[in-house]
């Protein structure tokens, strides 16, 4: 679980820095263009488009394929919205900086002052709520698992663990709490580390 939750945050978090500069740096119809999409992709229920990608992994006899990278491509194609908006906003807010247009008019390309300037000094809040969002992921591939349509036997889950149990529940409690437990403690301490890095990264906190 945690394997996937990281790499589907950093698919994530590489497609929002992505979309999110681009939007922000330029702007105007760009911009519009960008966040309509991400207004579209949004719109999209998580559980709903999640179970739509991942039965999109089947072969003409109805068996999956794909395995943990069709959990991944779900959890990425869906998780990155929220980063994007953030990686936005702070862009469009750099941008607008007296060394941005100091470095401008000196004469810096586009390309220079978009990854030399803009992108190191609004880098920070995606950084924060990828962490966050990490715990996220980790309980929505669980949750996936749990009903059946993420990751599936013999590949290790928790919440392939945890739909295992439900079985058992009558004859032993700890196969349930266990995994379930420690879904929640990686939730939670995912999201105490995001706090603690936009605490580390923020001068206004220092």
């Amino acid at each position: 679980s945690i394997t996937v939750g990281v790499l589907a945050t950093a698919g994530s978090a590489i497609i929002a820095l992505i979309f999110g500069l681009v939007a922000g740096f330029y702007g105007r119809w760009v911009d519009a263009l960008i966040s309509r999409g991400i207004d579209i992709v949004m719109g999209i229920p998580f559980l709903v488009g999640a179970i739509v990608i991942l039965n999109s992994f089947r072969d003409d006899d109805g068996f999956r394929i794909g395995g943990i990278w069709g959990v991944l491509t779900a959890l990425t194609v869906l998780g990155w919205m929220s980063m994007a908006r953030i990686m936005r906003s702070t862009a469009m807010q750099t941008k607008q900086s007296d060394y941005v247009t100091a470095a401008r008019s000196l004469g810096a390309s586009t390309g220079r002052l978009m990854f030399r300037h803009v992108l190191p000094n609004a880098l920070t809040p995606l950084i924060v709520l990828a962490t966050i969002s990490l715990g996220v992921i980790i309980s929505a591939e669980a949750t996936l698992s749990f009903l059946g349509v993420g990751i599936q036997e013999p590949t290790i889950s928790w919440g392939v663990m945890i739909n295992q149990s439900l079985g058992r529940i009558r004859e032993s409690l700890h196969p349930l709490l266990f995994p379930a437990g420690f879904v929640s403690i990686t939730v939670l301490a995912f999201i105490m580390l995001g706090d603690a890095v936009r605490d580390a990264l923020d001068p206004k906190l220092r």
